[in-house]
């Protein structure tokens, strides 16, 4: 079989249309820059160079495409441009660009590439090139999946490096000199006599000039800004409290609203009767959705009291209507009719496994919801045939292209205001809540609506990771894995959210072996099988998808070989890693984390390594045994991400993925019973409280290959190395999520 037609039927889902839009336009078309959006917007003195540098009086603007959710992408990818226009990161302003095509993420696709990230072929390259075609056509301004610097590392440099070089030929046109006689330092071109041009005394002029598609680069050597920990943009503005989230916008005239949906996921309301929550102390007026309803009130209080006091007959789900049931649906998908991908089949799997002692283990993970600080709101308002929406989305131009779609309005006549994001993980780059508040808008037009749900009805109507069951069986031989065969089956995450945004897709899911079939291991029969299983509650992105019940799957079974054969587990790794990177990210791991070095009594260490977003990843967690509890002691993660490009918001990061993988793996679990979600709010949906976390250290390493993204990777090895510490310290093997259903905290 040709390598050519295997790369076929493992490719990512890609949307039919766009690949029909890059037949039908060609290559000329995709090598068509989007228009600027900023020109449509500026105001009386403002100039755009290009679509991320705005300049007026007072100073120079960045422009950043992504969602700010806490991990500082604000700052970082705005000291891309400020890098190459020779500007101190203190002395810009930032804004979050406005819902535009000219924002797209070029590199979203590029994790469903079928090649291993370790592999940098001449075909690896080329297709995960290709990739970038049918990304231009969809044209998501999405932030997720890590790709934000990726994405924007050469782009965003490009475009600070135009502005310069548009700056600097006005100022030579004005001062009459040769532009290569000049240089730039501070906001100002400067000539060799000395004379100083600030740069808004000659962004009118530079805004005249035919700007080039690129412009040299600064050298890595002579960066000033990139490579180092910088002051975060938005710091001040949070401490402060001066900082708008979505939850905080306010425009004048605001009437407040909530929704009350079917608790039956995805089926409809029979009826209602909203006769004693019309009488109700401020309500507005009640609104009838699709599967529910919604009250506009003159506060978020009333809105919802009177929501809770409506009358609703709800239709049930067709899915199955509890936990048990679901799991039982899961597993019936391993049969060949629902096979959906195998990305790896190296050797002969079935002959080595067909001797004796055979190592075999089936592990589990549940649902998850997003549980973000912030819950799901929007701001609409329709008025003179316009509509505006404030809210914090990681997709602003699907969130633009639902509100087309539902009101009727050309996307012209809709403006979305990106927020502040408090939290996203993935179930803001959903449109669902923006949905709600235009069709609530519709209703009461004229004014202004914040539409805000509350807590226990974002808890319960979440697009959720989905809950998964992996099969793995193993053949040992000499302290090491001969043979690993790894059978996956979970919802397609991909085709699920896909739909609902309302573009089409095909083929395999490579979400669903995500974190498991890319792992750098040297196992001469090593098999990984996806199968696709039936979508029960509704499923989404969530921070590192297929990674985070897949790593802990791999990670704790390769533990389990380790332990059968008798050998250490980490020395295990190190002889089965085929990647020198990846070897050297393990080993920097057990020198920080002195494995091997004795420990007190009462004490265990547990170890495991993910590669996933491109990014690998090892983290070593010691735990303590206190009395019947147990405490996690330290944490110790090691990344490689190519090139460190602010070493203090990267381990920050690093931090972050491994506490919220830590405090999923440890109290977190969707269940349902008579066809609904059990868990409300956070007193039966914990997360882990500060005094629990462990001490963390973190190492960044570079590389100097391809830079990575950082906001995922650190999830995958949390539950694992928690899972394999706990082994070491009690004998007691977890094979299901949360682990606090079986062992007790501190």
């Amino acid at each position: 079989m040709g390598k050519l037609a295997t790369v076929t039927r493992r490719t990512f889902l890609i949307g039919s249309v766009a690949v029909a839009g890059g037949v039908a336009f060609g290559i000329w078309k995709y090598r068509q820059p989007y228009d600027n959006p900023l020109l449509e917007e500026l105001a009386d003195g403002q100039v755009a160079l290009t679509p991320y540098v705005k300049i007026d009086a007072n100073g120079v603007t960045i422009i950043v495409p992504r969602a700010e959710m806490g991990q500082g992408v604000h700052t970082t990818l705005a000291a891309l441009v400020a890098e190459e226009l020779d500007l101190d990161i203190a002395a810009i302003r930032v804004e979050h660009g406005p819902a535009a095509y000219a924002y797209y993420n070029a590199v979203v696709l590029e994790e469903g590439a079928p090649f291993m990230p370790t592999d940098h072929s001449v075909m690896a390259e080329t297709v995960r090139a290709l990739m970038r075609v049918p990304a231009k056509f969809l044209a998501l301004q999405v932030t997720g999946g890590s790709t934000s610097v990726v994405d924007a590392f050469e782009k965003m440099r490009h475009a600070g490096a135009v502005a310069r070089h548009a700056l600097m030929q006005a100022a030579a046109a004005r001062l009459g000199v040769a532009a290569d006689t000049l240089k730039t330092e501070a906001g100002a071109v400067i000539a060799a006599d000395g004379r100083r041009l600030p740069y808004p005394e000659l962004a009118a002029d530079a805004a005249r000039i035919d700007l080039p598609a690129s412009a040299p680069l600064k050298p890595r050597e002579q960066w000033k800004q990139l490579g180092r920990t910088l002051p975060r943009v938005d710091m001040l503005a949070k401490v402060t409290g001066t900082a708008s989230f979505g939850i905080d916008a306010r425009p004048e005239g605001l009437l407040y609203a909530t929704v009350r949906m079917n608790p039956n996921l995805g089926a409809a309301m029979t009826s209602f009767d909203a006769g004693k929550a019309r009488a109700m102390r401020g309500v507005q007026q009640v609104v009838a959705l699709d599967g529910g309803v919604a009250v506009v009130a003159t506060n978020t209080w009333y809105a919802m009291q009177a929501a809770a006091a409506i009358e609703i007959q709800w239709q049930r789900a067709n899915y199955p209507q509890s936990t048990e049931q679901m799991f039982a649906k899961v597993a019936e998908a391993f049969d060949d009719d629902f096979r959906d991908s195998r990305n790896r089949d190296d050797g002969d799997v079935d002959a080595a496994l067909a001797q004796a002692e055979v190592l075999q283990a089936e592990y589990r993970a549940p649902y998850l919801a997003h549980a973000t600080m912030e819950p799901m709101n929007a701001t609409a308002w329709w008025h003179d045939d316009r509509l505006e929406i404030w809210c914090g989305t990681q997709n602003p131009t699907q969130s633009r292209a639902e509100a087309a779609r539902i009101s009727g309005l050309p996307i012209e006549r809709i403006r979305v205001h990106t927020q502040y994001l408090g939290g996203g993980f993935g179930r803001r780059s959903e449109v669902d809540f923006v949905a709600h508040a235009v069709r609530v808008a519709m209703a009461v037009k004229g004014r202004p609506v914040k539409t805000t749900w509350s807590r226990e009805e974002d808890t319960t109507h979440d697009m959720y990771r989905p809950m998964a069951i992996a099969r793995l069986r193993a053949k040992v031989a000499g302290g090491v894995p001969v043979a690993l065969d790894a059978r996956v089956a979970c919802a397609s995450t991909v085709a699920s959210q896909m739909g609902r945004l309302g573009i089409p897709v095909a083929g395999p899911d490579g979400t669903i072996v995500q974190g498991i079939w890319e792992q750098p291991y040297g196992i001469a029969n090593y098999r990984v099988t996806g199968y696709r299983a039936a979508e029960m509650l509704p499923v989404g992105f969530w921070r590192s998808v297929g990674a985070s019940q897949n790593g802990f799957f791999q990670e704790s079974f390769i533990d389990e070989i380790a332990h059968a054969a008798g050998v250490d587990p980490l020395a295990m790794r190190l002889k089965l890693i085929t990647d020198p990177v990846s070897r050297k990210v393990l080993e920097t791991a057990a020198e920080l984390a002195g494995w091997g070095r004795a420990l007190p009594a009462g004490h265990a260490r547990g170890v495991a390594f993910v590669l996933s977003f491109g990014v690998p990843t090892a983290e070593i967690i010691e735990i303590a045994q206190e009395q019947e509890r147990i405490r996690l002691v330290r944490a110790t993660v090691v990344a490689d991400v190519g090139i460190a490009l602010d070493p203090g918001n990267l381990e920050a990061q690093l931090i972050s993925g491994l506490n919220f993988g830590l405090s999923a793996a440890i109290h977190s679990g969707i269940t349902v019973e008579q066809g609904q979600v059990q868990q409300t709010n956070f007193h039966n949906y914990d997360a882990m409280r500060m005094p629990q976390a462990p001490q963390i250290q973190v190492r960044v390493l570079q590389s100097g290959g391809r830079i990575r993204g950082i906001g995922e990777p650190g999830t995958p090895p949390a539950a694992p190395a928690l899972a394999n510490a706990i082994f070491a310290l009690t004998g007691k093997r977890l094979r299901e999520m949360p682990f606090g259903r079986f062992v007790q905290f501190v």
